[in-house]
């Protein structure tokens, strides 16, 4: 993406660095203002979503990042349970302090062997960013890119991208949209969808780092996790999938029964574990079955015994890739100046197994012209 400089123009840079408190601050405490500005010619802008519950959600249309989630604790007192940077100086600076924090992640979310895929009899060379992989679209994949924004209502968010044929060697012209509602009853439901006109391949997902401690400051071990599956995808020392579905059974990838992070994180005897540092992991939910997710039935949750948070996720995908913050501890300060550890949170990414593309007896990510690819999760926060 280069340097940050040649990102943000004109006048909208020095109101990203030069905000300050302008009065209008969102209930999460982040300033409008640090997210007015201009990237590769786009307006970018922070978008607010309310319920009559209270709760907020604010997300920017620069790689369609959820940016904050205010939600009540067993106290009432409203908390923040996703990380992120509180200006958009931050997040367009991929040299200095690059992530991935609640981005709308394409074309592919996840991992692509080597970068290379056939569609259509054809083979094809992706941009290669991770251990020599495909990851999350490429090196200028849809997180560094600025959607066009709708606000439909104060409670609907949609952001729409068209990604040229050719985008980081993928092919097809491709019209996505992700459409953010904050239902009444306190859930963040995301509808992914795409047409394209060639042959091509689509995974889309939010990759949200949920933090439901109250506390980011510190490790989130102490949260409880539970994923509905039986079976897991292993990965290689590059975090590349095997190619293998083990039992999670009898392995410390077994969350069928709720358990916290801390009971298993760091069992290094474990070489999945050792090689991530944690979890970067694909499971492979019970709740799809026969070709078809049912979202009706809970894929996962995550639970804060410090505030009662709990988080209940439902999708229509086959796969959760669920990921710990192997990489955080970088030592850059984030939103309010506070630094993330190792392990200060957890993502919950709903989507096609890594590298299916190239496993052709799994879940198949092709889309073809005339189809529309659909892709659906629902985060829904309560209290225990």
């Amino acid at each position: 993406m280069g340097n940050l400089k040649n990102l943000i123009l004109g006048a909208g840079f020095v109101a990203a660095i030069m905000s300050s408190c302008s009065g209008n601050q969102t209930l999460s405490g982040l300033d409008p203002a640090a997210f007015d500005t201009t990237i590769n010619g786009k307006k970018v802008a922070l978008y607010t979503l309310k319920n009559e519950a209270g709760m907020e959600v604010c997300i920017t249309n620069y790689g369609g990042r959820v940016v904050s989630i205010m939600v009540p604790n067993r106290d009432n007192q409203m908390v923040d349970v996703v990380l992120g940077y509180d200006n958009i100086r931050q997040y367009a600076d991929t040299v200095n302090s690059p992530s991935d924090f609640g981005a709308t992640i394409g074309r592919y979310a996840n991992r692509i062997n080597k970068g290379k895929v056939t569609i259509a009899g054809q083979e094809y060379q992706l941009a290669v960013n991770n251990f020599g992989h495909s990851l999350h679209g490429g090196p200028s994949g849809w997180q560094y890119q600025v959607y066009d924004a709708t606000q439909i209502d104060d409670q609907t968010l949609k952001l729409t991208i068209v990604s040229p044929d050719g985008d980081n060697g993928f092919p097809g012209t491709v019209t996505a949209t992700a459409t953010y509602k904050l239902t009444e009853n306190n859930t963040l439901d995301c509808t992914f969808e795409a047409t394209t006109d060639k042959e091509t391949i689509i995974n889309m997902c939010n990759h949200s780092y949920f933090t439901l401690t109250g506390n980011p400051g510190q490790p989130g071990t102490d949260m409880v996790l539970y994923v509905n599956a039986d079976k897991f995808t292993p990965s290689d020392s590059t975090y590349m999938t095997t190619g293998e579905v083990r039992d999670v059974y009898g392995t410390p990838m077994d969350f069928n029964k709720k358990r916290p992070l801390y009971e298993c994180i760091g069992d290094t005897s474990f070489l999945q574990i050792k090689n991530a540092n944690g979890f970067d992991h694909n499971w492979c939910l019970n709740t799809y079955k026969d070709g078809k997710g049912d979202d009706k039935r809970v894929a996962a949750s995550l639970y804060s015994p410090n505030t009662g948070i709990f988080l209940e996720v439902f999708t229509n995908e086959p796969g959760l890739q669920v990921y710990t913050a192997n990489f955080q501890g970088t030592g850059i300060a984030c939103k309010h100046g506070i630094k993330y550890p190792v392990h200060a949170s957890v993502c919950l990414e709903s989507q096609k197994y890594p590298n299916s593309p190239n496993k052709k007896e799994w879940p198949s990510p092709v889309l073809k012209p005339g189809e529309k690819y659909y892709s659906h999760v629902a985060y829904k926060f309560s209290i225990k």
